[in-house]
């Protein structure tokens, strides 16, 4: 028998299609079930244009079998098989289909579309197989073929005995190396999780030979393996059955049997989509936060499939990073594919796609907002911060998409808000949306600075996360109110005649101010009267854009680099404090210069700041205490 060369630059095409077009070596699988199945489909369409015939499901399989002994793994099907002809063109030429001669030659109809389109998945198989063997009777052929090739030198070509229509293909399994274990291809075990993985919607039955244990006759504690054929793929996705047949059970079934997560779904997303993409989506938003969320292990992305065979097991660029918490699947017979059927290609297509999900998220999170706050308060305590980390990011680029769906603690009832609650019982004489930032909502409640703002009745917004400060920056104004932080300078609260009263003062004790920021040297920017204080004596404010809480948050990042705030001690001359500062500026020097660092030093402890000198600090008490 004379070896015939394949038809295309053989050995390097070949070696390209083993080693270069494929990531993972279990694709294989995934290829030769999708060809199958392109096989029964075939068979479907003679079916459909031949009246003679009579299409019977049940008569369709295609069957998985493994031979641990002799390291045999075959993948037979019933289909519309191939006669020597095609076997010649489909097989002996690298990168000719069969399934797109088929697809172009004949309107597919009826919801059936061929899954192969480019002719390399078959070669897959010898990136596992010695030797592939392909034995194939066609349909209305009496006579059946095989084709057998051991790689890039050639095939042969003979004629051969089978008795049913349809294709055998025999893979000789390759030999475990150190760096490849190839016997999980021969794995009972293993062979039905590849299945299951890549192939678990294609809608005819794939069939296994399974091992199960069975009670031995006449014993109540000893077992034997029998084997039982069973099917072992779902055939039907969820995604393509209509939303009326489905129950929030169906929903968490799947849910479970994806392994998204193993808690509940808080709410499912099914989407149907017929316009100029179509495709079917199911969306799980998860109840609880994976423990893996915030590290760098964690990956996003949706399950992509095409027409049912999953394509890539995360498809990052469907979500947006802020709604990375979203679990599901996507399935689309539209999308471009490239020639490995494993990487998509940034199309037109799967960006539509990716903006009507995102669309679809965020109308989903507004329904659960506004219908299920409950469930939106859970919703909110998981992912919240990973919403403002998205107001935040990109220079604020989707800010105005997602302002509406974020929430902070208040001062009124201390529950969660919305900006849009807040805004909508501000009093109508108040300017600004307030906030104070602290590590916790009773420290906040504890700031000398809020004295103002709450004996004016103003509701305030808690800012405990420490990515707040910087979100609400960004966001800057939320329904043309902006955003006023109750540590800022000027608070917008202050009367005519109040402001007369300060600046009277201010300039009364201008002299008293000029010594203790001279005291205090470049650690604050001034010393003022404060506007704000009614109990307290002192209290840091800022001015600009940085605030002492975001210097706070910079200065314990790994690449702090020394970004400070330009700090105002503000002071109460209301307070008795004042009354001996007063008389220390007047007649004792080193006391003034004691009080000063000591008040410095109280309103940094105030803000949680660390003191420069704990040791001079603790003199400086004992001075006051003697």
């Amino acid at each position: 028998m004379v070896m015939k060369e394949f038809k295309a630059e053989s050995k390097r095409l070949l070696d390209m299609m083993i080693n270069s077009i494929y990531t993972h070596k279990e694709i294989f699988l995934r290829e030769l079930i999708s060809n199958s199945s392109d096989s029964i489909d075939k068979m479907y369409y003679k079916d459909l244009t031949d009246e003679s015939l009579t299409f019977n499901r049940e008569n369709y399989f295609i069957k998985v079998t493994a031979d641990k002994e002799n390291r045999i793994l075959k993948v037979c099907d019933t289909g519309i098989g191939m006669t020597k002809e095609e076997l010649e063109n489909n097989l002996g030429t690298i990168a000719k289909s069969g399934s797109l001669s088929f697809k172009k030659e004949n309107e597919m109809k009826d919801g059936y579309d061929i899954i192969g389109q480019f002719g390399v998945g078959f070669y897959s198989a010898f990136m596992v197989s010695d030797v592939v063997t392909v034995i194939s009777k066609a349909f209305g052929s009496d006579k059946a073929y095989k084709w057998e090739s051991e790689g890039a030198d050639g095939y042969n070509i003979e004629e051969c005995e089978k008795s049913c229509v349809g294709t055998d293909i025999i893979l000789k399994i390759k030999e475990n190396t150190e760096d490849e274990k190839y016997d999980e291809y021969l794995d009972e075990y293993s062979l039905k999780s590849i299945v299951k993985k890549y192939s678990d919607f294609i809608k005819y039955p794939i069939k296994m030979d399974i091992t199960e244990k069975k009670l031995k006759e006449g014993t109540e504690d000893e077992y034997e393996d029998f084997i039982e054929e069973k099917i072992i793929n779902s055939m039907i996705p969820i995604w393509r059955k209509n939303k009326s047949e489905l129950t929030n059970e169906d929903y968490e079934n799947f849910y479970s049997e994806k392994r998204y997560g193993f808690d509940k779904p808080l709410k499912h997303i099914h989407i149907k989509a017929d316009g100029m993409v179509r495709y079917n989506a199911i969306l799980f938003i998860p109840e609880n936060i994976p423990f893996d969320y915030y590290t760098k292990e964690y990956e996003k992305g949706l399950e992509l499939y095409s027409n049912g065979v999953l394509i890539m097991n995360k498809c990052q660029d469907l979500l947006p990073d802020y709604f990375s918490f979203v679990k599901g699947m996507v399935d689309s017979e539209d999308l471009s594919l490239n020639i490995s059927r494993e990487l998509l290609q940034h199309d037109r297509q799967l960006k539509l796609i990716a903006k009507n999900i995102k669309n679809k998220i965020k109308k989903e999170l507004l329904s659960l907002l506004n219908n299920e706050r409950e469930s939106y308060d859970k919703f909110y305590e998981a992912f919240g911060r990973q919403i403002k980390y998205g107001v935040y990011d990109g220079y604020g680029m989707n800010k105005d998409f997602l302002q509406d769906l974020l929430m902070f603690c208040s001062s009124k009832d201390k529950k969660m808000v919305t900006l849009d609650e807040y805004v909508e019982r501000m009093p109508e004489e108040q300017k600004y949306i307030y906030y104070a930032s602290g590590e916790t909502n009773e420290k906040i409640e504890k700031m000398p600075q809020i004295e103002l703002v709450s004996d004016k009745g103003y509701e305030i917004l808690y800012f405990t996360d420490d990515i707040d400060e910087f979100a609400v920056k960004i966001l800057m104004s939320y329904k043309e109110k902006e955003f006023k932080s109750v540590s800022s300078g000027d608070l917008g609260i202050e009367s005519d005649e109040k402001e007369n009263e300060s600046d009277s003062k201010e300039n009364e004790n201008k002299e008293i101010f000029e010594k203790m920021k001279n005291i205090l040297e470049n650690k604050v920017k001034a010393v003022r009267v404060s506007k704000r204080l009614k109990k307290h004596p002192v209290c840091l404010s800022n001015e600009g854009e940085l605030s002492i809480e975001m210097e706070k948050i910079l200065s314990a990042m790994p690449n702090n680099q020394e970004v400070k705030a330009d700090k105002v001690l503000e002071i109460n001359v209301n307070h008795e404090v004042f009354s001996s500062l007063k008389d220390a500026f007047e007649n004792d020097e080193e006391k003034l210069k004691l009080y000063t660092n000591l008040l410095y030093n109280q309103a940094l402890l105030i803000e949680g700041l660390p003191i420069d000198d704990p040791v001079e600090f603790s003199n400086s008490m004992c001075k006051i205490m003697s």
